[in-house]
C-alpha cells in the first residue's frame, strides 16, 4: 500500500480534534484526521453528545481566524453574565448570590453556548469545503515510529501515514499519549455529572447560573427556546451513586428533583432530552509533547466541568500550537516548535487544574465550615471590584 504524506495527522474526531483540523487546515497545512467512531450529528440519535459548551472569547477569536465563526454564529446563545447562587439545607434554600457581568471587562458576552452535537454538525460541514483536510472516520490510530524529520503512523486499517506533526486529540485514554510513553496523574472524586436539556418557566435572560450545594454544582447554561419554552443545558454533579439513581429516575420524579435542586429559582423544570452521564476526574499528562508529537485537550488534561474551563482550555492548546507552528515555519513538529508549545501551555494548564480541583472540593462539600467559607469567598471575590474583574479576565484564557 502506498504511503500517504501529510503535514499533520490528528488522532481524535471530537470537538477539539475537529477544531484543530479547522485551525491548521485554514492555515494552509495538509491535514489528515482519523477516528474509529463516526460522528453523531443529531441530538436524538443514539450516542449523541448531549452536553453543551460555552465557547469563551478566545475560542471565538480562534474560530474567526479560521473563517468558521460566521457559520457557527447563527446557532450561538450569548452568555452575558454568570450568576453564582449559594444554597444549603434540605430542600436547598438560597443563602446568597452574586452576578458577574461581561460588560465590565469588554463589549462582548463572556461566551456563546452551543450543544456539542450541533457544533459537530456545523464544523463537519465547514471542513467538507477544505480540500487540504481529509477526514477518515471508522479508521483509528494504531502505532507510530518517530524519526528526526517525521513520524510514521500506522492506522488500524493497515495503512501507513508519514506526518511532520502528530496531534493527539484522542481523549483521556489517549492511544497517542501511550504510544509516545507520556504518563498521566489522575484524581478521582467519586462524582458523576448528568448532562441534559431542560425547559423552565422563568427565562434565563442569557445568564448562566451555577447553583452550589453539597454534592457539586447544578449549572444552567442558556439555550434557545425549546417549543416556545425557555431552555437551558444542565450539568448536574453528584456523588456517583446518586447520579446513577437520578439517571434511572422516572421523568416526572426527575423533574420534581430537578426543580427542588434548583431551589425553585426558575419555576417548574421539565426534562427536554435524554440524560447522559459522565465520570468526574482531574487528569494531567506529565508532558505535552514528545518527538514529532503534541498532546492537546483531554489527551493532555481533563478538568471537572466547572466554569466552562474544559474545552476552552483545549482550544487554548490549539491556538498556542498553531502560534508555535507559525513562529517556526521551517520546523513544523520539530524540537524548537514543540518546546515553544510546552512553554506556552504547561504552566497555565497546571494553574487551572489546581484551581478547579480546589473549587470542586469546596463546592461539593457538606461540611458546615467549608460551606461558610464558600459563601464568604463568593462575596469577597465579587464585592472587591479589582479582584472581581481580574477573576473574570483569568477565566477567559491564559494570563
Amino acid at each position: 500500500m502506498k504511503r500517504k504524506t501529510v503535514d499533520i495527522l490528528i488522532s481524535g474526531g471530537g470537538p477539539a480534534g475537529l477544531s484543530a483540523a479547522a485551525a491548521f487546515g485554514t492555515a494552509g497545512y495538509s491535514v489528515l484526521l482519523v477516528d474509529p467512531a463516526a460522528p453523531v450529528t443529531e441530538g436524538d440519535a443514539r450516542g449523541s453528545d448531549l452536553r453543551s459548551t460555552a465557547f469563551l472569547r478566545p475560542a471565538k477569536a480562534l474560530f474567526s481566524q479560521a473563517g468558521l465563526w460566521d457559520r457557527l454564529a447563527e446557532h450561538a446563545v450569548p452568555l452575558r453574565a454568570l450568576r453564582i447562587v449559594d444554597t444549603a439545607g434540605d430542600p436547598p434554600h438560597l443563602r446568597g448570590e452574586r452576578a458577574f457581568r461581561a460588560d465590565e471587562i469588554g463589549d462582548e458576552p463572556f461566551g456563546w453556548n452551543f450543544l456539542n452535537w450541533l457544533f459537530r454538525r456545523e464544523i463537519l460541514g465547514f471542513l467538507a469545503g477544505l480540500d487540504n483536510v481529509e477526514l477518515r472516520f471508522g479508521t483509528g490510530f494504531s502505532s507510530l515510529l518517530t524519526r528526526t524529520g517525521q513520524a510514521l503512523v500506522n492506522l488500524d486499517d493497515g495503512s501507513r501515514i508519514a506526518a511532520r506533526l502528530v496531534i493527539g486529540a484522542d481523549g483521556r485514554a489517549s492511544a497517542v499519549r501511550e504510544a509516545v510513553g507520556i504518563g498521566v496523574r489522575t484524581t478521582r472524586y467519586g462524582q458523576k455529572s448528568l448532562a441534559f436539556t431542560a425547559t423552565h418557566q422563568v427565562p434565563h435572560h442569557e445568564i448562566s447560573t451555577e447553583i452550589y450545594h453539597r454534592g457539586g454544582p447544578f449549572t444552567m447554561v442558556p439555550l434557545a427556546d425549546v417549543e416556545g419554552q425557555p431552555a437551558s443545558a444542565i450539568v448536574w454533579m453528584n456523588p456517583g451513586r446518586r447520579a446513577v439513581e437520578l439517571l434511572n429516575m422516572a421523568p416526572e420524579a426527575f423533574d420534581a428533583e430537578m426543580t427542588r435542586r434548583s431551589a425553585g429559582l426558575f419555576g417548574p423544570m421539565a426534562l427536554a432530552s435524554r440524560r447522559g452521564i459522565f465520570p468526574i476526574i482531574s487528569q494531567r499528562a506529565d508532558r505535552l509533547s514528545a518527538e514529532r508529537t503534541a498532546l492537546v485537550a483531554e489527551a493532555a488534561h481533563v478538568l471537572p466541568p466547572i466554569g466552562a474551563q474544559g474545552l476552552n482550555t483545549s482550544l487554548n492548546d490549539i491556538a498556542a500550537l498553531l502560534d508555535a507552528a507559525r513562529a517556526h515555519p521551517d520546523d513544523l513538529g520539530g524540537p524548537a516548535m514543540l518546546a515553544a508549545y510546552e512553554r506556552a501551555r504547561a504552566a497555565d494548564i497546571a494553574r487551572r487544574a489546581r484551581v478547579i480541583d480546589l473549587f470542586n472540593r469546596v463546592t461539593r462539600s457538606g461540611n458546615i465550615g467549608l460551606q461558610g467559607l464558600r459563601l464568604a469567598g463568593l462575596k469577597a471575590v465579587h464585592d472587591i471590584a479589582p479582584l472581581r474583574k481580574a477573576l473574570m479576565r483569568a477565566g477567559m484564557g491564559p494570563i
